[in-house]
């Protein structure tokens, strides 16, 4: 059992000045970058296992890597109230909300009831991670039923304006997990991506158009009906 001290250590090396050039090309922003990619912590993960307090220490660490690390072993059921609070209030950047959002909190009830909350926050990543949380979702969660999902329709009209990069990208994500979920969604979530794409509203117009071409492409189309079978 590697210690966090040991984890940090092993991180701080495996990394190189030419992958945290290629992380801040795609504006990966963490405050401490050491260079390590993806694959390399999920494989970190996979040896580790479940293990919340050490979750809790690396997060502590500030490493950009080591909080990814964390989102990857940290256990969602023991997950409280005020270490969701840290979560969010740490995000620094937009690589981050994605991944807890993909690894740790889809499966949290207490992330999922703050959705809306969490949208209404003006702070851009935690913006991001109402709806980059969303797509998450639309992708792993399998018990919840179409009306779930409906229900954020209304939010994304509500945020179509957002110009900040990082918050339409994740609103457009959003849009297009849900229309991908299923056929019913699908036509819900086409309808609400033509709507944007008759906005006024600039932002609003590139994430409805951008959502409309994926959803209306055959091939997506296609793999929605395959996933029904």
């Amino acid at each position: 059992m590697r210690t966090a001290d040991e984890i940090l250590a092993r991180l701080e090396t495996a990394g190189s000045v030419r992958n945290i050039e290629g992380m801040r090309r795609f504006g990966i922003q963490g405050a401490h970058l050491c260079g390590v990619p993806m694959p390399v912590l999920r494989a970190e993960a996979r040896r580790i296992g479940r293990d919340h307090p050490l979750a809790g220490e690396l997060w502590a660490s500030g490493l950009h890597e080591a909080r990814l690390l964390a989102t990857l072993i940290a256990d969602p059921a023991a997950l409280t109230v005020a270490e969701l609070t840290c979560l969010t209030e740490g995000f620094d950047s937009w690589d981050l909300v994605d991944q807890a959002c993909l690894n740790l909190l889809w499966r949290v009830p207490a992330a999922i009831e703050r959705i809306e909350e969490f949208a209404a926050d003006e702070r851009e990543y935690v913006r991001r991670t109402a709806f980059s949380l969303i797509a998450a979702r639309a992708v792993h969660d399998r018990k919840a039923d179409d009306e779930a999902f409906a229900a954020y329709l209304p939010l994304i009209v509500r945020y179509r304006s957002d110009e900040r990069n990082f918050v339409r990208k994740a609103v457009n994500w959003a849009l297009r997990g849900i229309g991908k979920r299923n056929l019913r969604l699908h036509e819900r979530a086409l309808a609400t991506a033509q709507e944007l794409a008759a906005d006024s509203d600039r932002t609003a117009r590139w994430i409805g158009c951008d959502a409309v071409r994926e959803l209306q492409d055959e091939k997506t189309i296609a793999r929605i009906r395959r996933h029904e079978k």
